[in-house]
């Protein structure tokens, strides 16, 4: 595996196979196949999956989880080459706080808006930016169908102020556009299994997707174990103890497994949205 620090200071890494025989962050290509079966199947967590008003007259659809369960994607949030990753970036213990397969799918998959995830998180109550997210692609992602782009060095700027547009959060445009006069705006175009870990703080957006290619991605964000809030509509229910990792095999051992046991997954029923919690059958 090729691992690439793009700063100093943790702001952005990237793992990405130097050949197709090299593993992925799903690990062998076969097993990027059973993952994306896990979450396509019936009953998979893709059923769950919302419409996200962009403010652009298209919809940015995704399913969100929290707390990782036994089942395919809860296997790769834990496994080492992720969590241990994200633990070293960040320099402390931590714990899954959710995950969202981003599902921009052929023509009409909605835009993200620039934002920071802290943008988010902050009015839940998490008082320290010390979280990180890592976007790891399951299909290839590239500038025709809407890939992920960021700001480098921007998490270097602090909480930006953000207002709403559609149904997601804009950070200050005008703030934005200052930064990009001064800081170097990249497309980070992957392959599918590439992943890349960024700080909370770092400002990232994606156009829409209006290509004939489908573009989806899994994203899991991790919370350092100091950082538990008081507040987090989720509080009471996620794991707050440092996340138990296992091997780099995961996915490989576990398959495809779609029982979400232990998962609460987020819902919409009309305008509200509800959490679902899946027990043992």
């Amino acid at each position: 595996m090729q691992l690439t620090t793009c700063t100093p200071d943790s702001e952005i890494q990237l793992v990405r196979p130097s050949t197709r025989n090299t593993p992925t962050c799903l690990g062998t290509h076969q097993s990027l196949h059973w993952f994306k079966d896990a979450v396509t199947g019936p009953g998979s967590l893709t059923s769950y999956a919302y419409a996200n008003d962009d403010g652009a007259g298209r919809d940015a659809r995704m399913c969100i989880w929290y707390n990782t369960g036994n089942d395919t994607t809860g296997a790769l949030s834990r496994s080492k080459k992720i969590a241990n990753t994200a633990s070293k970036l960040l320099g402390t213990d931590l714990y899954h706080y959710h995950s969202k397969i981003m599902m921009k799918d052929a023509r009409d998959g909605g835009r993200f808006v620039w934002h920071q995830d802290y943008g988010y998180w902050y009015s839940f109550g998490y008082l320290f930016p010390d979280m990180l997210t890592v976007f790891m692609a399951l299909d290839p992602c590239g500038r025709e169908n809407g890939c992920l782009q960021v700001i480098r060095g921007s998490h270097r700027c602090g909480r930006i102020d953000h207002s709403v547009v559609g149904d997601q959060k804009v950070a200050d445009l005008e703030r934005v556009a200052q930064l990009e006069k001064r800081l170097e705006t990249l497309h980070v175009e992957l392959k599918a299994g590439d992943a890349i870990f960024f700080h909370s703080n770092l400002l990232h957006s994606s156009s829409s997707n209006t290509s004939e290619q489908r573009r989806w991605a899994i994203a899991s964000a991790y919370n350092s174990v100091h950082n538990v809030p008081d507040k987090d509509e989720m509080v009471g229910k996620q794991c707050r103890g440092p996340i138990q990792q296992l091997d780099n095999e995961a996915v490989v051992k576990t398959g495809v497994n779609r029982d979400l046991s232990g998962k609460e997954v987020k819902v919409k029923r009309g305008a509200m949205f509800e959490f679902e919690t899946f027990f043992p059958a």
